[in-house]
């Protein structure tokens, strides 16, 4: 009984709402108008803003932390790095005089004095799928370096290197297989990305040390340190504790911290004005949508004591303006999203020519779609509240007098 009167007050809400169907479309228009224009400016920010954080993250460059000179760590400092939670990658690092290694391949006539960078399983420069470097003999290529020596993936290499030991000049060679190529927009210099342990041979030859795993003679080395690493974040929002972390320790580095601490200020500030904006914009909304009901409550005083009269009940005679405001909320609300794309579409068209490919500069995901519908129908409920409370007020005896 009690679901049955609840149910027959949502249908004469609802055929009063769309009796009515000239105020009903003014509210529509009303809150489209308001909620329309700040999905745009949303849309802007987040479209803008969020290219930006988007750029940052994908680019391994901006996660790297590079010391400053040379140092002096040891393996086990470089572990205990390794273990931190906010590092997602770190080699170690050889002196960089004796990173170095000269190559040619049968495809090319000229040889390049290529830059050695220690490498290992999980390497942010190198693409996905792309197998790390490992053992003595594997390397991977930079774009620029697998261009000039015209090879690609599986193809093999000569590498060499020299040195003077004993008052004679020595070089050895070195043939070496190419398991990958680093995309150019991660790194645009000559190099090749190598093992550790290639790094560390490359050392020891230089050093007048042996290298029994090549065959190369020498004396025995000793301890073995290191002058640098090479080192990436997390993430872009680890670099700065990491920064603080090493400057801390002593240990100078060289970070994109304030670059990316720009993006973020600049979001943190973009959001303030928006959210600040859409405060003062639902605000007026509400006080407008809730004077309008509480102005119809007034109008339908009578309507509304006969219906008490017949037996329903305060809450739901309260369903009446509770109901409307809901559809006032999901149509408006529909309307502001069919504003919302119409805008994005001219305003990514219009900036199609300065912008990349897959880049839109006005966007929002769906889950941005679900916000906007919740604190519509938030801010239209809790404005129906008001004249809930009007129409609770209304007597039966009210609707005696009328008739």
């Amino acid at each position: 009984m009690i679901f049955g009167r609840w149910r027959q007050a949502l249908t004469l809400a609802t055929r009063d709402y769309f009796h009515e169907w000239q105020i009903s479309v003014c509210f529509v228009l009303a809150l489209a108008a308001v909620l329309g224009p700040m999905m745009v400016l949303f849309g802007l920010k987040f479209g803008i803003v969020g290219s930006m954080i988007d750029e940052l993250r994908q680019d391994p460059a901006k996660r790297e932390i590079r010391p400053v000179g040379s140092g002096h760590y040891d393996r086990a400092w470089i572990e205990t790095l390794a273990r931190r939670r906010d590092v997602a990658f770190v080699v170690p690092r050889v002196r960089a005089i004796a990173a170095t290694m000269d190559v040619g391949s049968n495809h090319a006539g000229r040889i390049l004095q290529l830059e050695v960078i220690p490498s290992a399983n999980g390497d942010p420069l190198l693409p996905a799928g792309t197998p790390p470097p490992s053992g003595m003999r594997q390397v991977v290529l930079s774009a620029s370096a697998a261009r000039k020596l015209q090879v690609s993936a599986g193809d093999g290499l000569d590498g060499s290197l020299e040195r003077r030991y004993l008052g004679r000049r020595e070089r050895v060679h070195l043939p070496l297989t190419v398991v990958g190529v680093v995309p150019a927009r991660y790194f645009s210099r000559d190099a090749l990305f190598a093992s550790v342990q290639l790094t560390e041979a490359l050392e020891d030859f230089r050093d007048g040390h042996q290298v029994p795993a090549l065959g190369w003679r020498g004396s025995r080395a000793g301890q073995r340190h290191y002058t640098g690493f090479r080192l990436y974040a997390r993430s872009i929002y680890d670099v700065a504790g990491l920064e603080a972390a090493f400057e801390k320790s002593g240990v100078k580095v060289h970070t994109q911290a304030a670059d990316i601490e720009l993006v973020r200020r600049m979001d943190r500030t973009l959001s303030a004005i928006y959210w600040a904006i859409a405060l003062i914009g639902l605000t007026g909304f509400s006080l407008s949508l809730g004077a309008s009901l509480w102005a119809n409550v007034d109008r339908k005083r009578r309507e509304l004591a006969v219906l008490r009269l017949v037996g329903f009940r305060t809450g739901e005679i309260v369903w009446f303006p509770l109901a409307q405001s809901v559809y006032t909320a999901v149509l408006g609300w529909a309307l502001a999203v069919v504003i919302y794309r119409a805008a994005a579409w001219g305003i990514n068209l219009m900036l199609a020519p300065q912008l990349d490919a897959a880049q839109q500069v006005c966007r929002l995901l769906p889950f941005h779609y679900g916000v906007a519908l919740a604190l519509t129908l938030t801010a239209s409920v809790t404005a129906a509240l008001l004249a809930g409370l009007r129409a609770a007020r209304v007597e039966p005896s009210e609707g005696l007098r009328e008739l």
